[in-house]
């Protein structure tokens, strides 16, 4: 008899293991993920649903850790899929039903297209959006693009070396950056916009949390709305992207650029956050965006320690369980420094590298300065998981 470890990680393995064997791609690839491990947390819980749960685990084979209202169930996700079935749910246990079937249902099949103002983004492999900054004073770039010629010529060194969507941005958030005008902030993008569209260089994000530089934005073109407050700065920013049928990414942030290292006190960060973006996302499904536009941002940067970035993005399954596609900005961010010792400026090796993991962990947008290295190292992260 001979024995072969196959890697747990992702259900690449078992997948590959099964193929070998004669299994059709589809067959193999859903079972595969249905013998794949995993561990959820149920927080809120009552004590006999803990109770129920423990029996239920000594029944089903899955292995079950409880406290005070809250219990963690570790088992393959066949295992776990009768919870999420009303008909198949034990007594007592109903309540968790809802949830868990969404949770499966993301790790199962993972959305494949985003839908933004006049097209679809598909999902199937790295999407790299270019960074472009036309600020004064951005931590890493402030100054070179505020011209709308540089801006341009940027632009177009960021599509050919891979981008597909440019994030411009007029209001610099690095940590203890001020408010910028409502004028002042417009006067900045939409020029750059429209020219970017007039020249068919996108399609064009705008990066703002105001409500009238969005209305502006996509006035000039702007196909998505990049809000790093994920609609807590201003709430009238939702009906205005919902009206306007634009793609909405939604990032995790804490209080402001002025006050968000202040507030980076989590028990659990990677809970947390996922926590707050799907309350985020919700708050966008409830002014009119449809769930399809929406793309979720754990703002890796943002209200977070050095410590707490490489948690979160180590766990950042937590955060693609919620169901919506998953952008990543990693981009030359203080943590990257603090783990390489690199100055601002020679962080962009670093962001690769951060760019590949979060793909294996199920990233599918990656916002970055230098898009030529983070394309060289999505390739080769996408090749192990592109034979399906």
């Amino acid at each position: 008899m001979k024995l072969t470890l196959l890697a747990s990680h992702t259900p690449e393995a078992v997948r590959a293991a099964l193929t070998a064997r004669g299994w059709d791609a589809q067959p193999a690839w859903f079972a595969a993920t249905g013998v794949q491990p995993l561990a959820v947390i149920f927080d809120d819980v009552t004590d006999a649903e803990r109770e129920a749960l423990v029996h239920w685990g000594a029944k089903a084979g899955a292995d079950v850790l409880t406290g005070a209202g809250w219990a963690l169930v570790s088992a393959a996700a066949s295992r776990l899929a009768p919870l999420a079935r009303p008909d198949r749910v034990p007594a007592g246990l109903e309540r968790l039903g809802p949830e868990l079937g969404r949770l499966l249902a993301a790790h199962a099949e993972p959305t494949r297209v985003w839908e933004i103002a006049r097209q679809r983004v598909a999902l199937d492999h790295p999407v790299i959006i270019g960074i472009l900054n036309v600020t004064p004073d951005s931590f890493s770039d402030g100054g070179r693009f505020a011209t709308v010629d540089r801006a341009i010529a940027q632009a177009e060194r960021l599509l050919a070396d891979g981008c597909e969507l440019l994030d411009v941005g007029g209001e610099s958030t690095r940590p203890g950056a001020a408010t910028v005008a409502l004028e002042e902030e417009i006067a900045r993008v939409v020029p750059v916009i429209e020219q970017l569209v007039r020249r068919r260089l996108g399609p064009v994000s705008v990066d703002t949390r105001k409500a009238p530089v969005a209305r502006a934005a996509i006035a000039a073109g702007a196909a998505v709305v990049n809000d790093v407050s994920g609609l807590a700065f201003d709430p009238a920013l939702a009906p205005v992207a919902a009206d306007a049928g634009v793609g909405v990414i939604l990032m995790h942030m804490r209080g402001t650029p002025d006050t968000m290292d202040s507030l980076a006190t989590y028990r659990h960060v990677a809970a947390e956050v996922a926590a707050e973006l799907d309350a985020a996302a919700r708050r966008a499904e409830q002014g009119g965006v449809a769930r399809e536009r929406i793309v979720v941002d754990p703002g890796f940067g943002f209200a977070k320690q050095p410590e707490q970035n490489f948690r979160l993005l180590d766990e950042l399954a937590s955060v693609v369980a919620l169901g919506y596609p998953v952008a990543v900005g990693p981009s030359r961010k203080r943590f990257l420094g603090h783990a390489t010792g690199r100055p601002v400026e020679d962080r962009d090796r670093a962001t690769a590298v951060a760019c590949a993991l979060a793909w294996e962990r199920g990233a599918r947008l990656f916002r970055v300065h230098d898009a030529a290295l983070a394309r060289e190292a999505l390739r080769v992260a996408c090749a192990t998981t592109s034979s399906r």
